[in-house]
C-alpha cells in the first residue's frame, strides 16, 4: 500500500471490508474514519488481499438513480419531468452525458434509469437532492411511484 499508493489520506475508500475516509497510512495498517465518525484501524494485509475502491480517485462520478412508475403514467411526460429536475440542479455537469431511459418492465412498474455526472465531492448531496426532488415533483404532477402493498388483514389475524 505504501509502495503502490492506491489511495492517499483524505480519499474515500472501500477496502478490507471497511468504508470511510483515509486518515493515516502506515507500514502495517491503514486508519479509516467512517461516515458516523468511528476510527477504524485495518491491517494492510487485509486490504491487499481484497479489492480496493477509491471513491474519489477521479474528479467526476456518475449518479445512477432507478425510479419505478406506474404503467398508466406517460413515459414521455416522466422523462420530461426528470430532465426538468436535472436542468434545475446547478451541481450536475451539463457538459457530460445525461440519460433517461426505460431500464426494465417489471410486473408492477416501468423502471427508468436516470444517469448524470457530478464532481466527486458533490456525489452524495446531489443524489439526495435528486431523490427528494423526484418524489416531490412526481407528487406535484401526479406521477405514481408504485410500491408493494401489504395485506393489512394478515397482521390483524396474528
Amino acid at each position: 500500500i505504501v509502495l503502490f499508493k492506491p489511495f492517499k489520506a483524505g480519499d474515500s475508500v472501500v477496502a478490507g471490508g471497511v468504508s470511510g475516509t483515509i486518515t493515516e497510512i502506515t507500514i502495517f495498517n491503514t486508519v479509516f474514519l467512517s461516515a458516523d465518525n468511528q476510527k477504524i484501524i485495518v491491517p494492510n494485509s487485509s486490504i491487499t488481499k481484497s479489492s480496493i475502491t477509491n471513491v474519489n480517485a477521479n474528479p467526476t462520478r456518475r449518479v445512477d438513480i432507478v425510479v419505478g412508475i406506474s404503467y398508466e403514467d406517460n413515459i414521455k411526460k416522466v422523462k420530461d419531468v426528470l430532465l426538468e429536475i436535472v436542468n434545475s440542479n446547478q451541481a450536475i455537469l451539463k457538459s457530460n452525458p445525461i440519460s433517461v431511459n426505460v431500464a426494465e418492465l417489471t410486473d408492477f412498474s416501468v423502471k427508468l434509469s436516470l444517469n448524470v455526472w457530478v464532481k466527486s465531492s458533490d456525489y452524495a448531496s446531489v443524489k439526495a437532492e435528486l431523490l427528494e426532488s423526484i418524489k416531490t415533483k412526481f407528487d406535484e404532477v401526479g406521477i405514481t411511484i408504485p410500491y408493494p402493498k401489504q395485506d393489512v388483514y394478515q397482521y390483524i389475524k396474528n
